[in-house]
């Protein structure tokens, strides 16, 4: 009976018309993608059950689970009002009274109903959920409703204030005999059309399987696969194993000439090796002091890096290096003071007087001192002070400090942020004349001119000094005006200011900024966001720290509010009024002053024959000026193409195409970034750059609570050429991307090409990148080089 019923409801939704016939190449492949829960056919569904039954009794009251637990039971609990509107329509179609909730039997039978393989039964419980009174047609203020509804479950706040006009959009296309109403099989044709995509998938793993077998025979088994792999890793980093190699050999050679030479002096009767390894690690501590400044001198090394040394020495490494160097000095650190003031001290004081006298004598002046006296002599307590201070700085320059992850109590939250690592790094200026003090007042003292610290330390020291004197000096030359200031919806300021007169530099390169009006010391780091060709600097920066937050509200009280056009809601920004006189604009804006610029990997983009940019979020705007310099050229390489009567003027040194992909989770991120997007659509007519989208706020494309968005956003872009979230002519994609399916088929297409992967964004994705970047090389003939923003 109860079959009977829901295939005469089924007929009625149809009205009468024929239900079309499903091929499997089209609908059963198009609706197996409407999904309501994750993972619903891995074969472990007894598994996934389970899961669901342990929640059920955690959160069931009297074994009764109410309509507000059902979304949290089932894996929808950051969905509950799209998880309560599923419960309504799959109570409606069970016929269950839920007014005291589901049982665990009633529960398992929703459960099965939302997993089944049935596809034309999971169409209908999405058209139940849509169809709230139940008479099998969907009116244009329920279709709205559901819009609203998705549009909360993806956190698009944009979308619920258009959801009218798109609800209008979605009648406009199903019911072109306007009688007010659509029908199950309207919704259904809808659903089918939008899931061609999966014969280009099969395509692709189909090319996939083909590329694996054609691995070389060499990685074919185990054994030799590990060999070739680590061959290939140690070509890949060859420069950086060398550099630390050298660098290891140095530090052993220094500790063990001072270890031995230590062991044949006359000190040795007395301390052991405890003066041995105290002295062999401050060897290697006077060279660590002084390398440790050269991989921030930032101006040196974007020369060097332009230069053959860069063909052999990471240049891109340098932070690395210095937090590898630190490190060093962390070590030896602690070894030169724990030998000192638990060994040698305590053997010094409690040897017998005549072999002190004889052989330590002339360094006491004769006087056997006591263990008090060698810990409040002068080289002691400068140690002990460069020692506290180097401990502070380098514990607030890791990682859970300068990133604000810990959490400390409110009266030293001040110690943890950016602006903490700043200040305590600029306290080492000070451990540095603590140091020179340290090695001049010795406990065993020694003539001034065997004393080789100062020698070990000075060049460096000038170096980096004179680099700090330089930057000062062409501050006052660097102060830039404000063009032009727009602060989006996102947290993202954007700063268009004058270039002053000799600054040059090439797309991927960075600048520091300071606000004297908010701070004297302060430089921050942002990518440049202009083309060199531009007349302007731009730079982007979100608001994240108190730096950026406080530079951000300054800027804001000078922009104008956000224009509201009647009948549009949209993305928002704020602006500053444009104006003829430059010099009264500038009275309104804060001070800026800029320095710069500094390379980073990405000015190196040119010598790939293929472009792979990746950037989460903020971290899009070191691309965005490789993206403009592209497009530069394609825009005058068009100009001189007209000009010349169809003849190009020549072949261009670089990349023959780029692929950038973009990952936000925030809507409103799109207007700080939709300038370039139109860009792209506009001027680039040999499609060199390929740009996708992806809004990680939405649920992937197939499941359900995102179905009737992906519809909108299809509907849309097919009429106006637009796509919803960005307001752009590019799509945006849902989710995250399929890295692993990005890199094959770019390997695939482009087959022994050297392809560029420039990365900027979270540290947590570096890794995976940086693996498939391997594998691939491995696997394929195209070669993947990974390169990582760091400033």
């Amino acid at each position: 009976m109860t079959t009977l019923l829901a295939t005469r409801r089924r007929n009625a939704s149809y009205g009468g018309i024929p239900r079309m016939e499903r091929t499997t190449s089209s609908a059963s492949r198009g609706l197996m993608s409407l999904r309501f829960l994750d993972r619903t056919m891995t074969g472990k569904e007894a598994d996934a059950w389970r899961s669901i039954e342990k929640r059920f009794n955690q959160h069931a009251t009297n074994g009764q689970l109410s309509r507000d637990q059902f979304g949290v039971c089932i894996g929808m609990g950051d969905s509950k009002e799209f998880a309560g509107e599923l419960f309504d329509a799959l109570s409606r179609r069970r016929r269950v009274n839920v007014e005291n909730g589901l049982s665990k039997y009633q529960l398992r039978q929703f459960w099965e109903d939302l997993t089944n393989r049935d596809l034309e039964s999971r169409l209908q419980i999405f058209f139940d959920m849509c169809d709230k009174n139940g008479d099998g047609r969907l009116t244009e203020d329920e279709v709205k409703e559901v819009i609203v509804l998705s549009a909360t479950s993806n956190r698009l706040s944009n979308l619920q204030q258009q959801a009218t006009s798109y609800a209008s959009l979605i009648m406009e296309r199903l019911d072109p005999d306007h009688q007010g109403y659509i029908e199950m099989w309207q919704l259904e044709t809808l659903l089918k059309e939008m899931v061609n995509a999966d014969e280009g998938n099969k395509m692709t793993r189909k090319s996939q399987t083909l590329t694996r077998t054609m691995i070389p025979k060499g990685y074919r088994n185990p054994m030799s696969r590990l060999v070739h792999k680590n061959i290939e890793r140690i070509l890949e980093n060859w420069r950086r194993i060398w550099v630390v190699g050298l660098w290891l050999v140095v530090n052993m050679i220094l500790f063990l000439w001072k270890f031995n030479k230590t062991r044949h002096s006359p000190a040795f009767n007395i301390t052991g090796y405890c003066l041995c390894f105290a002295k062999g690690s401050a060897e290697t501590l006077n060279l660590n002091m002084a390398l440790v400044l050269l991989p921030v001198c930032r101006r040196t090394l974007t020369k060097l890096r332009s230069s053959f040394l860069g063909t052999f020495i990471p240049f891109d490494d340098n932070i690395n290096f210095h937090k590898i160097i630190a490190l060093a000095i962390a070590v030896g650190s602690i070894v030169h003071m724990a030998m000192h003031f638990m060994c040698n001290f305590p053997r010094i004081t409690s040897c017998p007087e005549s072999q002190f006298m004889g052989t330590l004598g002339p360094s006491f002046d004769y006087r056997q001192p006591h263990y008090i006296d060698l810990v409040s002599n002068m080289s002691s307590i400068t140690g002990i002070v460069m020692f506290v201070m180097m401990a502070f700085s380098f514990t607030l320059a890791t990682h859970w400090f300068r990133r604000n992850i810990i959490k400390l109590p409110w009266e030293l939250h001040h110690l943890a942020g950016f602006n903490a690592f700043w200040y305590a790094h600029h306290l080492l200026a000070l451990a540095y004349v603590f140091f020179i003090l340290h090695s001049y007042f010795l406990v065993i003292s020694r003539p001034w001119h065997t004393k080789t610290s100062w020698m070990y330390v000075m060049i460096p020291f000038l170096l980096y000094s004179s680099e700090r004197a330089f930057s000062s000096a062409s501050e006052l030359k660097h102060r830039v005006d404000i063009i032009k200031a727009i602060v989006y919806s996102g947290n993202v300021l954007a700063l268009y200011m004058s270039k002053p007169p000799g600054f040059k530099y090439k797309s991927g390169m960075y600048l520091f900024v300071k606000c004297p009006d908010i701070s004297n010391f302060e430089w921050h780091p942002f990518s440049i966001t202009s083309a060199p060709e531009d007349a302007f600097l731009s730079v982007h920066m979100r608001a994240l720290g108190d730096w950026t937050t406080e530079l951000r509200n300054r800027f804001a009280n000078v922009c104008e509010p956000p224009s509201t056009k009647s009948g549009k809601e949209g993305l928002k920004k704020m602006a500053t009024r444009a104006s003829q006189n430059l010099e009264e604009l500038q009275q309104k804006f804060p001070k800026i002053f800029i320095k710069g610029p500094f390379g980073a990997p990405a000015q190196d983009y040119k010598k790939y024959d293929i472009l792979l940019l990746i950037g989460l979020g903020i971290g899009a705007t070191p691309f965005i000026s490789i993206i403009k310099d592209i497009l530069n050229y394609v825009k005058l390489n068009k100009l001189q193409t007209d000009s010349e009567d169809g003849q190009s003027s020549g072949a261009r040194k670089g990349p023959k195409r780029a692929y950038f992909y973009w990952v936000t989770r925030e809507q409103g991120s799109f207007e700080w970034f939709k300038g370039v997007m139109d860009d792209i659509a506009e001027s680039d007519d040999h499609n060199m750059i390929e740009m996708h989208n992806y809004l990680t706020s939405v649920y992937e494309e197939g499941d359900a609570r995102s179905a009737l968005i992906a519809m909108v956003q299809k509907l849309q872009h097919a009429k106006n050429g637009v796509d919803i979230f960005s307001e752009s002519r590019i799509k945006t994609h849902f989710a995250r991307p399929n890295w692993r399916k990005v890199f094959s088929g770019i390997a695939t297409r482009h087959e022994s090409s050297r392809i560029g992967v420039f990365y900027c964004g979270s540290s947590t994705l570096t890794k995976p990148l940086k693996k498939l970047c391997q594998e691939l090389s491995l696997d394929s003939s195209t070669r993947f080089q990974f390169h990582k923003e760091n400033f």
